[in-house]
C-alpha cells in the first residue's frame, strides 16, 4: 500500500488533490482512498489531505501517520510544519518550490526530495496561483504511482471542458520539469 499525506492551506485545493488522485488509481484498477483532516479552519490555515493507493482492498480509516510520500503545495509550511514527520525510511518529500530538490533535501533531512515551481508553472498555464492539479504531476514524476495519461480524464470530470484541458497541460508541464533528488 503506499500512503501519501498532502500539507498545503485552506483554499489551495489539498483536498480536491487527494480526491483526484484517488479517482485515477480507481480508474486504473487499483483500490484507493481520499479524505481531509481538518476543523474548523478558515481559508489560509495549514490543512493536511490522505490518500492511500493498493492492488486490494483498503480496509484502514485513519489518519497517515507514516506515510511514503509527502506533497507539499505551499513551501511556506517548510518552516512552521514538520512536513516529514512520521516519513517512512526511504519515503519522499514533493515540494512546491523554485529551490533546487538537493538543497531542500539537505536543509531539512529528507531521504528523497523532487521539486517544481509549481506557483509559476499554474500562473502561466492557468492564470492564477492554485498549484493542486499541477503539484500532481510533480508527485506522478517523482513516484511513477500512475501514468501522466490517466489523470486526463479525471482533471476533464472534475473541472468541465474549459479548465479540465488547462489543467492536465499544467500537470503534464510540472511532471516534465519536476527534479528528483
Amino acid at each position: 500500500m503506499i500512503e501519501i499525506r498532502i500539507h498545503g492551506r485552506g483554499g489551495q485545493g489539498g483536498v480536491t488533490s487527494a480526491e483526484l488522485l484517488a479517482r485515477a488509481a480507481i480508474a486504473d484498477g487499483r483500490f484507493a482512498q481520499a479524505f481531509p483532516s481538518f476543523g474548523p479552519e478558515r481559508r489560509g490555515a495549514p490543512v493536511q489531505a490522505f490518500v492511500r493507493v493498493d492492488g486490494k482492498k483498503i480496509r484502514l480509516r485513519e489518519k497517515i501517520y507514516e506515510p511514503d510520500l509527502v506533497l507539499v503545495l505551499d513551501p511556506t509550511l517548510l518552516d512552521i510544519v514538520d512536513v516529514a514527520e512520521g516519513l517512512k525510511e526511504g519515503g519522499m518529500v514533493v515540494v512546491n518550490s523554485a529551490q533546487p530538490a538537493e538543497e531542500l533535501k539537505r536543509k531539512y533531512g529528507w531521504p528523497k526530495a523532487a521539486c517544481v515551481d509549481a506557483g509559476r508553472v499554474a500562473l502561466e498555464e492557468l492564470g492564477v496561483p492554485i498549484t493542486n492539479t499541477t503539484m500532481l504531476g510533480a508527485l506522478l514524476k517523482a513516484s511513477g504511482l500512475l501514468g501522466v495519461d490517466g489523470m486526463r480524464e479525471v482533471s476533464e470530470e472534475r473541472f468541465g471542458p474549459k479548465l479540465g484541458p488547462k489543467n492536465y497541460k499544467a500537470l503534464e508541464r510540472a511532471f516534465r520539469e519536476t527534479a528528483v533528488a
